[in-house]
């Protein structure tokens, strides 16, 4: 492992707030600043700005930082700072000018920091930047501890430092890059640059990071039809048609004999073709996985980037049996690189690190344990079962983009009802959208076809839901018959739900619960107990957990 000048008794501040080369409403090439505090192998704090300032994937943190920091009394304090770098810049500057990073010029993809120039707050504190795509492969670490010999690492996404796709392994303690390119770059922007698949879903530029979730939701409607990829390879995917869908229009009927004058999502080639987009990417990272495994010898897979998010591609990894183990991060998208370089860092000091649970967001709060009487347990219980719509905001909130349990929307999973209104109505989100059920793992493993990966805890993969088990959790069973099942094994692990759930079984028989993200549509996930009761009436359920209590909703 290489020595590096870091003090092993100063805490790691890591921050990944490159300022974006676009000065807009919305994010355009840089998205979801953050910002993590690690001592000692732990994580102190966390933060996704979004979840504070409330601008959904925020990217200004170069205007607040100066007042979180002051906020958190980190100012002033001895610190090894590094900063996250991208494509477009490796440059960090406060906006009051009382922070001013310089990396060096990129020579080569490195896995370690790189010594920078710092001025921060006029004290002598070191600075250093890791490349993006090294911050991506670090966010594994604070979930699994260390990484074991003989592993694949795999960073993948939009575009990172010098590379959307970068392979590195590790062996013998150290960390040593593979490859490094942007050959996949045609498959990613199938997801997030590109105008077919924009139109489909009736995406704006300010849509463009919810893309890919939604056409790998609509997909499931469709077959990947090999005479339909084809013809859309034909025709570059009509990646081009952003001013006029003319062209694609007069080419199906022309071409495929399917006549259409706007894009029908209840139409069945509408969503074969996004099902031939999803299979497209699937299909190629499923090769790069099997080229690189057999090029590096190696039986471990770390995987992470943007694209580690895609649930169906994800469970074709784990169907595929060839890695012993598999790891990917809750957040393991760029919400997630503060807390991944970070991690890394502290990785390099103390040669490995605690391991921590997703609950990681916790920049301002007063996160005290809270307590959840048995009477209250069984009280939300009959409510829930009687067709309440209720809102979590236990403890500190999850490292990613998905809820998981203590900043969700939690009804009954058994009626299909129920989650429509949830997701249609109180969310707002489109028809064809699934919705994720939580669950104990122990009834999981009974309604699966398959066996249930300790991913699951994360929301990380689907499942095909039995037969026999598809009315009880009518729901939150999609319309391919998979469900994006969450599993609790452990009390531990999130100790309110774990007591509900058994709740609603023995006394109800619901096997599980409808688990969506607290948040509005186009708002982040809710932060404080003061915004989760804010948010909760602007959409319309019934009541707040939190605090030890529920509070209901005066509407």
């Amino acid at each position: 492992m290489q020595k590096l000048s870091l003090n092993t008794t100063y805490p790691t501040l890591a921050i990944y707030g490159i300022q974006d080369c676009v000065d807009s409403k919305y994010p355009g090439f840089i998205h979801d600043h953050n910002i993590a505090l690690f001592y000692q192998g732990k994580v102190e704090k966390m933060l996704q700005l979004e979840r504070i300032s409330r601008n959904k994937r925020d990217n200004k943190l170069s205007q607040q930082i100066t007042s979180l920091l002051r906020e958190e009394r980190l100012i002033g304090q001895p610190l090894d700072i590094v900063f996250v770098d991208h494509e477009i810049g490796r440059a960090f500057i406060s906006s009051d000018g009382q922070i001013r990073f310089e990396a060096p010029l990129r020579q080569t993809l490195t896995p370690y920091p790189e010594k920078g120039m710092l001025r921060w707050y006029d004290t002598q504190n070191q600075g250093w930047c890791l490349n993006h795509e090294m911050a991506h492969i670090g966010t594994t670490l604070p979930f699994c501890g260390q990484w074991k010999e003989n592993s694949l690492m795999i960073h993948y996404d939009g575009g990172a430092s010098c590379s959307n796709f970068s392979v590195w392994k590790f062996n013998n303690g150290k960390l040593s890059l593979v490859d490094a390119h942007w050959k996949n770059k045609r498959i990613t922007s199938l997801h997030n640059a590109n105008a077919l698949t924009f139109a489909i879903v009736g995406a704006k530029q300010f849509d463009q990071n919810s893309v890919p979730g939604k056409i790998m939701g609509f997909g499931a409607f469709g077959e990947d039809i090999p005479e339909i990829r084809n013809w859309l390879h034909q025709h570059n995917f009509f990646k081009d048609i952003w001013k006029s869908k003319k062209l694609f229009f007069h080419k199906s009927k022309e071409e495929m004999g399917i006549e259409l004058n706007h894009f029908d999502l209840h139409h069945p080639f509408i969503q074969n073709i996004a099902a031939s987009i999803q299979a497209e990417f699937e299909e190629q990272l499923l090769q790069d996985l099997n080229y690189y495994q057999e090029k590096t010898k190696t039986e471990n897979l770390y995987y992470s980037g943007g694209c580690a998010l895609n649930i169906k591609a994800n469970s074709k990894i784990i169907e595929s049996g060839q890695f012993n183990e598999v790891v990917i991060p809750p957040c393991c998208e760029d919400s997630g690189l503060a807390l991944g370089a970070g991690a890394w860092v502290e990785y390099l000091k103390h040669g490995k690190l605690f391991q921590h649970s997703a609950y990681l967001n916790n920049w301002g709060l007063n996160s005290s344990k809270e307590h959840y009487s048995k009477e209250l347990i069984q009280k939300i219980a009959k409510e829930i079962n009687e067709g309440a719509v209720f809102a979590t905001c236990i403890g500190n909130g999850e490292a990613g983009p998905r809820a998981l349990g203590n900043r969700s929307i939690i009804a009954k999973a058994s009626s299909k009802s129920l989650a429509q209104r949830v997701s249609e109505y109180h969310k707002k989100r489109e028809w064809y959208r699934p919705i994720a059920p939580i669950m104990l793992t122990r009834n999981a493993v009974k309604v699966s076809e398959s066996p249930i990966h300790s991913l699951s805890k994360y929301m990380l993969l689907d499942y095909k839901i039995k037969r026999e088990y598809r009315d009880k959790m009518a729901g939150v069973v999609h319309v391919d018959h998979t469900s994006r099942i969450q599993t609790i094994t452990h009390r531990e692990e999130n100790p309110f739900l774990f007591d509900l759930l058994k709740e609603m079984e023995s006394s109800y028989g619901e096997i599980a619960l409808i688990n969506t993200s607290f948040n509005k549509q186009g708002e982040p996930i809710v932060h404080s107990f003061e915004g989760a009761l804010h948010s909760a009436k602007k959409l319309e359920i019934d009541g707040v957990i939190g605090n030890s209590r529920l509070t209901l909703i005066d509407l």
